[in-house]
């Protein structure tokens, strides 16, 4: 089984757009970072998170990161409307 380590990384920045606090564009978002480091620093990569090698215990969402979070949880979490 090949796994495919760009599904991992939107899945996990949608599901950081439901733990955010202060759910602002840019780096004003804030999400818990008890995650994978590999998976972050994967997303740290792609420019969504801020450098998550540090000593707190959150994360800072860049603002595209923001962007794609919210985009990712429209698509993977919500239903349309009938």
């Amino acid at each position: 089984m090949k796994i495919d380590f760009d599904k991992i990384d939107e899945m996990t920045l949608a599901l950081l757009y439901v733990v955010m606090t202060k759910k602002t564009v840019g780096s004003g978002a804030v999400a818990w970072k008890g995650l994978d480091l590999n998976t972050l620093l994967r997303m740290h990569k792609k420019g969504w998170i801020e450098e998550p090698k540090s000593r707190d215990m959150s994360l800072r969402i860049t603002e595209k990161g923001y962007k794609q979070s919210s985009e990712l949880f429209k698509k993977y979490f919500t239903r349309k409307e009938k």
